[in-house]
């Protein structure tokens, strides 16, 4: 018998994703594949990622405008405080794809849990259809 093994979810992920579906994609190979298989499916339109890059400028600056402190929506801004479009590009496409699957596995975990009852007492205390949401194992 192999001694159980701990699977991590980045701390980043636990604050976005939230407790419960962190802890599932942590414990639950089939979680991560249908994550994976959504984030694969998303087509992210180039005027979205376009888009996500002209209203974000901050997150683009430069390591040297970094530490210049350039507003990066200020006049003195220069263009060449900011990584290009095309240095920025995929990495962008793949953030706003990554998004869009956590929103297509929040829409497909809330399809599923449609319509299931919890024991008494074992309910999840979090959970707001509950009457009593904020009881407390």
């Amino acid at each position: 018998m192999q001694p159980p093994t701990t699977l991590t979810v980045p701390e980043a992920d636990v604050a976005d994703l939230g407790s419960i579906i962190a802890a599932a994609l942590a414990h639950s190979p089939a979680a991560r594949a249908l994550l994976t298989a959504l984030e694969n499916e998303q087509f992210i339109p180039e005027e979205a990622v376009r888009d996500y890059y002209d209203r974000n400028r901050d997150r683009y600056l430069t390591p040297d405008a970094l530490r210049r402190g350039v507003d990066p929506y200020g006049p003195a801004s220069e263009p060449a405080d900011f990584l290009t479009y095309a240095e920025a590009r995929d990495a962008i496409e793949h953030e706003l794809a990554q998004a869009a699957s956590r929103v297509a596995f929040f829409d497909w975990l809330d399809g599923m849990r449609t319509g299931v009852e919890y024991a008494p007492g074992h309910e999840h205390p979090g959970d707001p259809s509950h009457h009593d949401h904020e009881h407390r194992h």
